[in-house]
């Protein structure tokens, strides 16, 4: 006899399924720190992937203290630039911008990005944050990524928001000031042994369909109209395709978010 169930085919923990944003990911919350202040995260990219032969040592594991076979992420992360500092203010809609300050004599390649930079004073702007201390909620810097400094063909940087942590906000603005023009290196950051947690945007595959896509079953090769879809995509009433249904559209290119990632070296 056939089982009468089975597990539902595909997820909708990920919909709607659409192409994100931006290839640099979203970082919706920042981790809480007690040291002195610091940056809370950094930009790479991904070379490739390799195997590595280490000692477990997670005593809950079978394999406590033998030697085990993991796969590791290549990640290739060149010193960033801290081209500007941000001072956000909180107001009943949320973290607004107080003010900015960016660097002077930006290289030409953020021009890539950025579009027209127009001669900036940070002194004025820095001045503002300090005289507004009370009323800032966090800072942030904005930081570029050195692509011609890594193995990727590209030229045009990518612009990110790193959140300043730890510390009071007098040591924050002071930690800012110091890093304004200045590049920060990825050991700054992160020190090997560290558990991160890892924002990346998958491989894009365009438009698939719902078997590639969902993962589900092709119809038997005596199906009416269609083989590679559902047999039924919903009821008459509702007069409309409920959310969940498999059907073809974008594969790819969506942010996901990995927990836990040990740095080896």
């Amino acid at each position: 006899m056939p089982r009468v169930r089975f597990p539902k085919r595909g997820s909708r923990a990920f919909s709607p399924r659409k192409r994100a944003k931006s290839i640099s990911g979203r970082i919706d919350y920042w981790p809480e720190v007690a040291e002195g202040p610091q940056l809370l995260g950094f930009a790479g990219y991904k070379a490739g992937m390799t195997h590595v032969f280490l000692i477990e040592d997670r005593e809950r594991s079978p394999d406590y203290k033998k030697e085990v076979r993991n796969a590791a992420t290549v990640i290739e992360a060149p010193p960033m630039l801290v081209c500007a500092v941000r001072a956000y203010v909180k107001t009943s809609e949320g973290l607004k911008v107080l003010t900015e300050a960016w660097m002077e004599n930006p290289p030409a390649d953020l021009r890539r990005r950025v579009k027209p930079l127009t001669p900036s004073a940070p002194e004025e702007a820095l001045g503002l944050m300090a005289a507004k201390l009370e009323r800032v909620a966090e800072f942030r810097v904005i930081a570029a990524t050195q692509p011609r400094l890594a193995s990727v063909p590209k030229k045009k940087p990518e612009l990110m928001e790193i959140k300043i942590g730890g510390g009071t906000k007098e040591e924050q603005l002071s930690y800012a000031r110091e890093l304004l023009g200045k590049t920060v290196k990825v050991s700054d950051i992160f020190k090997p042994g560290e558990a991160i947690d890892v924002i990346g945007v998958t491989k894009g595959k365009g438009f698939q369909g719902p078997v590639k896509r969902w993962g589900i079953r092709i119809l038997q090769h005596k199906a009416r109209k269609t083989k590679r879809g559902v047999a039924s995509i919903g009821p008459w009433h509702p007069a409309r395709v409920m959310p969940g249904v498999p059907r073809a559209g974008q594969m790819g290119f969506h942010q996901r978010t990995e927990f836990n990632k040990r740095i080896l070296l």
